[in-house]
């Protein structure tokens, strides 16, 4: 069965979704470390809980790309990615504890058992292609970590790298690694993964609704109305907060509305987290790397000089926003071959009132938003977009903005629920009154009617 283990590692005493956990034995540690392949240099002294990391030299080009394998092995991968995602940001030492730690809350699975809950990979429960893998759907009973039939168990996502390349395995172990530290409810939760033979998967919570993109990009009639487009906008300003306040600042690097999940009741999930990195610290203002994302989200600093900061992150957001209100792609591909940027062309509509309405909303939504609202949310995103990052806000300046503009959302939703439920109870009343009192609607009389 590989390196597959039944065993859940994680503290019986300890609840879901925590990822700190103490570490009292060095021993305890190394046997962590064993099961995830990786190793822990000897240390003599008792209670040492950091470990140091020696960078090699900076290479022009990643490490993995110049391995020769097209898949190498967990341990290959393990030691050049620190290098990569460490090295880059003069990061000299990292909490053991927070090394480990995915060993005890993210499952390790059977190559034999992730592809029998998916039915052999079958294209039939493909969900989508991502970056650097296909997703498929599977059932699992984690009660005792078997796959299960179509519609029994556990409904899961599994992403399987593809094996055309080393690239993948870099951003498969990135994504296991950061998604093994982040917990909170707009980031979508991995519960495992499989590393055996050439075998890389993640295993994540199933996200019924699919993607924002989808939803967005569906001619006709849309799911997303205006409440809950506001809902899904904070939601996902929420996770992105998150990542960039975190006691180890992530950026996300890739945050487009594909990467945006949805789960049954419209819930939004980051997702996607293969080009992530820590963030700068101390007193570095940016991290030097290569241009990777996706066209139509970058920031014009970002691919002008590669520097990465937060602010990129901002960028990527606003351009997500522009698509949530106006229901277009961050890029589109004309006839002519002529590709037109999204944020380019509705910034100069941003300021504008009453060129929000006529050009730039989604048509879809009808009259189902307030003017005013719109243009409110108009004005949170244009300084996301701003050409300068020191004129762009903060994720959380963002958050507070569309939690403001929600509150007017709902509080007028409400009203207009409440008057149709008080229509709808008056005119119920009335037609109680008229049979209790022998209304006749002939006459338009009451008792008296000779047709009584």
């Amino acid at each position: 069965m590989g390196n597959c283990f039944r065993k859940n590692l994680q503290d019986p005493n300890q609840p879901d979704g925590v990822n700190e956990f103490k570490v009292s034995h060095q021993q305890n540690v190394s046997v962590s470390l064993q099961v995830m392949n990786l190793s822990v240099p000897s240390n003599k002294q008792k209670g040492v809980d950091e470990i140091q990391i020696s960078h090699p030299p900076k290479k022009s080009k990643s490490p993995l790309q110049e391995m020769n394998s097209p898949v190498p092995s967990f341990a290959q991968t393990e030691k050049l990615w620190q290098e990569e995602i460490y090295g880059e940001y003069g990061v000299s030492k990292m909490n053991m504890k927070d090394e480990v730690v995915h060993a005890y809350i993210c499952k390790c699975f059977c190559y034999d058992i992730l592809k029998e809950a998916t039915n052999k990979f079958s294209k039939k429960n493909l969900l989508g292609e991502g970056g650097f893998g296909d997703v498929y759907k599977g059932w699992i009973d984690y009660c005792t970590m078997s796959a299960a039939k179509p519609g029994a168990g556990t409904p899961i996502a599994v992403k399987r790298l593809r094996k055309e390349g080393a690239q993948g395995c870099e951003e498969w172990l990135n994504e296991l690694t950061f998604l093994g530290k982040l917990s909170h409810p707009n980031v979508v939760k991995l519960t495992g993964h499989c590393c055996e033979g050439n075998h890389r998967i993640l295993v994540y919570e199933f996200m019924a609704k699919g993607s924002l993109e989808a939803h967005l990009s569906r001619e006709g009639k849309t799911e997303l109305n205006w409440s809950r487009r506001i809902k899904i906008a904070v939601e996902s300003a929420r996770g992105l907060e998150y990542l960039h306040n975190a006691v180890r600042p992530v950026i996300h690097r890739d945050l487009k509305s594909s990467n945006i999940l949805l789960d049954s009741g419209f819930n939004a999930k980051l997702s996607d987290f293969g080009l992530a990195k820590l963030g700068p610290q101390g007193d570095k203002t940016h991290i030097s790397t290569r241009t990777l994302g996706t066209p139509g989200y970058f920031a014009p600093e970002y691919i002008g000089t590669g520097h990465l900061t937060f602010k990129t992150d901002v960028y990527s957001f606003g351009v997500v926003l522009l698509e949530i209100l106006s229901g277009l792609s961050a890029v589109k591909i004309h006839s002519n071959g002529v590709a037109r940027d999204l944020a380019k062309w509705a910034r100069p509509y941003l300021s504008n009132k009453q060129e929000v309405i006529n050009r730039v909303i989604d048509k879809r939504l009808g009259n189902d938003f307030q003017m005013e609202e719109a243009y409110e949310f108009a004005e949170i995103i244009l300084p996301c977009l701003a050409s300068s990052p020191k004129s762009r806000p903060t994720m959380t300046e963002v958050v507070h903005a569309l939690e403001q503009l929600e509150k007017k959302v709902l509080k007028k939703k409400n009203n207009k629920q409440i008057t149709v439920s008080k229509e709808h109870k008056t005119s119920i009343q009335i037609e109680q009154y008229k049979r209790s009192n022998r209304f006749c609607l002939v006459c338009n009389r009451i008792q008296s009617c000779d047709r009584m």
